[in-house]
């Protein structure tokens, strides 16, 4: 694929050939999502790492880069801290994130790196400051939670894409998906209307559809089920990645959105990246994950893209979750655009 296919910054109606293939589904009412306001030069970022470890070097390049797009750079107590596999202990964690999140001069939060933490520390947080004045909380993975909690509880705006440790040592060194995927993090945070593009997989359903991106990783979002921060996908574009899951695993977690009723009010399903574990060979699970998805959502009419550009892979490109978006998947073409 043609590096300048995937990314544009517009906001154009898909054209009338879609037409044949729009889905009719039962209307559901969505309440209207915040989005925080777009980041001007000189605003500044916090930088805190909410799950796991990372030192004040590996994340150099990211400070760089992100002072390079003209704005600012706080790093928080935690980078650098180590508690283990964390990036300090819970107390010390929630008490940076808290800070950022409440300090009022902070325009958007980076989180260093994902790992695992998050879910220790978010009913720890307040989120009053925040919701007068949001900012853009920026990461995936493990910050999947942060993403669901404000899906399910504030109706704030996020931004699902890289993370520092994800930004090259070497730019010059770099490839083009990698250093375009993180410039996909400056145009969502300037404000910027993002459309993508992608290929078309055979196993596709076609259809067009409009609704709130939601989403992220698969295995969180099932850890979260029956909690406070368990993700609303009525009326939504949900959608998932993961990563070192067997098969079988994978399965499971797809039969948890579905007994759970989080498949069935869909507006459309997009699957992103998903680096499957090899079962022994005794133990091969016998399907593919087309047929895992394709297997719970027979019944339900709406549009599905496999293989889009979001996940733990060079091509994870930043999806502004909690903000309209319609979802365009033809036999030719797939696209992805904030509307």
């Amino acid at each position: 694929m043609k590096r300048k296919s995937f990314i544009q910054a517009s906001a154009a109606a898909f054209t009338a050939s879609y037409l044949p293939f729009l889905r009719t589904l039962p209307k559901v009412e969505e309440p209207d999502f915040i989005s925080p306001p777009a980041l001007r030069s000189g605003d500044l970022i916090g930088i805190t790492a909410p799950a796991g470890y990372i030192t004040q070097q590996e994340i150099q390049s990211a400070v760089k880069k992100i002072e390079s797009w003209g704005y600012k750079t706080m790093i928080g107590d935690t980078i650098d801290k180590k508690d283990f596999t964390f990036g300090g202990t819970d107390e010390e964690r929630a008490r940076d994130f808290q800070r950022l999140i409440d300090d009022p001069g902070i325009k958007a939060i980076m989180c260093a790196r994902g790992g695992y933490g998050a879910i220790r520390i978010i009913d720890r947080l307040n989120w009053e400051r925040f919701k007068a004045k949001p900012k853009w909380i920026i990461g995936f993975s493990d910050v999947t939670i942060f993403h669901s909690h404000l899906n399910k509880n504030h109706g704030i705006a996020s931004i699902h894409s890289k993370m520092c440790n994800s930004f090259p040592d070497d730019w010059s060194t770099a490839e083009p998906i990698q250093i375009e995927t993180i410039e996909s993090i400056q145009l969502a945070l300037s404000g910027v209307k993002m459309k993508y593009f992608t290929d078309v997989n055979a196993q596709n359903k076609l259809g067009i559809a409009e609704g709130i991106l939601i989403g992220g990783n698969l295995k969180t979002l099932e850890s979260l089920a029956g909690t406070k921060s368990d993700i609303n996908t009525a009326g939504k574009i949900l959608f998932v990645e993961d990563t070192g899951e067997y098969m079988y695993s994978v399965d499971r977690m797809f039969w948890n959105l579905k007994r759970t009723g989080k498949l069935s009010q869909l507006k459309g399903l997009i699957i992103g990246g998903f680096k499957i574990k090899m079962d022994e060979e005794a133990d091969d699970f016998g399907k593919t994950l087309q047929d895992v998805v394709l297997e719970k959502i027979k019944a339900y009419n709406y549009p599905v893209c496999f293989d889009f550009p979001v996940g733990h892979q060079r091509n994870n490109y930043a999806l502004k979750c909690g903000v309209r978006h319609k979802l365009a998947v033809n036999d030719s073409k797939v696209s992805l655009t904030e509307i």
